[in-house]
């Protein structure tokens, strides 16, 4: 298969005519300057490097305050009660329709922090890994990259509290974790070769020092939420004498195979010390503001080198765009200042689009993020034909599309060289749409 548009973004720059050849899913050449490209800008497709998929049916459900101040914490309440309706076809119903939607907005592979693990009041199903088939089987049937993460839920605080109602379905000791997690790792054996595995501790919170050392010692990516609420910041510095990311680059082996989530209650000295590490912060913008979490430090972060990628986290809203613009505005918002996170050398859209591609892959464990021989073909195509992208050229390319467009701008799609979206449609769609509809039907009812 080959792929020629007039314009691509290439590791050297901005390049015109560009033929690239893809060989069972892989980039195996890119050649410049032949002419006949068609209309449209090619472009590396990012991960996303942080979802929740079931989290997707709540959307537009917690909106409503509650007697006092609502909150993070209390839309976690809400969380654990809906969960006591979510059936396993539920799951794979929700994932399809989410990871088809991340394909329409521009997103090649997804990393799912996944720990819906278990039924109503934590009862175990036959098969440990049953939750997480149902994640698999959705990635087969939309064809979307998967970067999956089981994730160690073990107590219901840094105290070591018992985990409540709405937990158990999350919750599993070392050694039952231990082995769900190699029953994942073998039903994924029926999964594209593009398709990975890592592991999640939860949160400091929620997994003893121990638990977290197991993780840490297994393969793969390494993922955990970190500093996303005050509260939390306060509960981990009573328990362990540090701030959360201050402990963590402190005691565990932090470096370029983790991505710390969130991360929006750091200090500066956290911040730079994070960044010094390796590792990769990642940031959900829709979802950070829909719950209050805060404002990512990404000024200093970026200008300390951090690497940084972009996720969907609950899935209340799936756009790439989008989160690519929040993210730049809260920063402007924080510094009262503009293009917060431009550089000498490049616009605000081409770092934003380079640190999501980079970052992205290096927290997916992804041989992707740049056209590139050698390099899975995760690749994505924006309509240049209308009024907004008329006449422009380079870095205006991705200005234009995070602070003039929107995810509509994207036509085609390619996962691992699988061509998910053409003509801005995912090949599965409608089927797709509508098991979603009929479990969300059964969902809603009576609530």
């Amino acid at each position: 298969m080959i792929l020629h548009y007039e314009t691509a973004l290439l590791p050297g720059g901005w390049a015109r005519n560009v033929a690239v050849e893809v060989v069972a899913g892989r980039i195996a050449s890119v050649c410049t300057g032949v002419p006949g490209g068609k209309a449209g800008c090619l472009l590396a497709a990012p991960v996303n490097l942080h979802s929740h998929t079931f989290q997707r049916a709540m959307a537009g459900l917690t909106e409503r305050r509650g007697p006092g101040q609502d909150s993070f914490w209390t839309w976690r309440d809400l969380m654990y009660r809906f969960l006591d309706r979510l059936t396993p076809d539920d799951v794979q119903a929700i994932a399809a329709m989410v990871m088809m939607e991340m394909a329409e907005a521009g997103y090649a592979a997804v990393c799912e922090f996944h720990y819906l693990h278990h039924g109503v009041g934590g009862e175990v199903y036959d098969d440990l890994a049953e939750m997480s088939g149902r994640i698999f089987a959705a990635s087969v049937e939309t064809g979307l990259g998967l970067t999956h993460l089981p994730v160690l839920y073990a107590r219901g605080g840094c105290d070591g509290r018992a985990l409540t109602a709405g937990q158990l379905r999350f919750g599993n000791d070392v050694e039952r974790f231990l082995a769900l997690h190699a029953a994942a790792a073998k039903g994924m054996a029926g999964l594209p070769a593009d398709c990975g595995m890592g592991v999640a501790p939860h949160s400091l919170r929620a997994v003893s020092v121990e638990g977290l050392a197991v993780c840490a010692g297994l393969p793969g990516p390494v993922h955990v939420h970190v500093a996303e609420q005050v509260g939390e910041v306060a509960e981990v510095q009573a328990a362990y004498g540090a701030r959360p990311v201050e402990w963590l680059l402190g005691n565990a082996p932090v470096d370029g195979r983790w991505c710390l989530i969130h991360a929006t209650q750091m200090v500066p000295a956290e911040t730079k010390a994070l960044a010094a590490s390796g590792a990769v912060a990642g940031v959900c913008p829709i979802t950070e503001a829909n719950l209050g979490d805060g404002i990512f430090d990404g000024v200093r972060f970026v200008g300390a080198g951090g690497r940084f990628g972009v996720g969907s986290d609950s899935n209340v809203r799936i756009s790439l765009s989008e989160e690519l613009r929040g993210l730049e505005y809260s920063q402007r918002l924080a510094g009262r200042g503009r293009a917060m996170l431009a550089d000498a050398q490049r616009s605000t859209g081409r770092v934003l689009g380079d640190g999501v591609c980079a970052g992205g892959a290096q927290a997916a464990g992804r041989e992707a993020g740049a056209i590139a021989v050698g390099r899975w073909a995760d690749l994505v195509v924006l309509d240049t034909s209308g009024p907004d992208m008329a006449e422009a050229v380079g870095d205006t390319l991705l200005d234009t599309l995070i602070f003039a467009g929107d995810d509509r701008m994207v036509t085609d799609l390619w996962s691992a060289g699988r061509h998910l979206v053409s003509g801005g449609r995912h090949y599965a769609r409608d089927g797709v749409v509508a098991r979603y509809r009929q479990a969300m039907a059964r969902l809603r009812a009576g609530l």
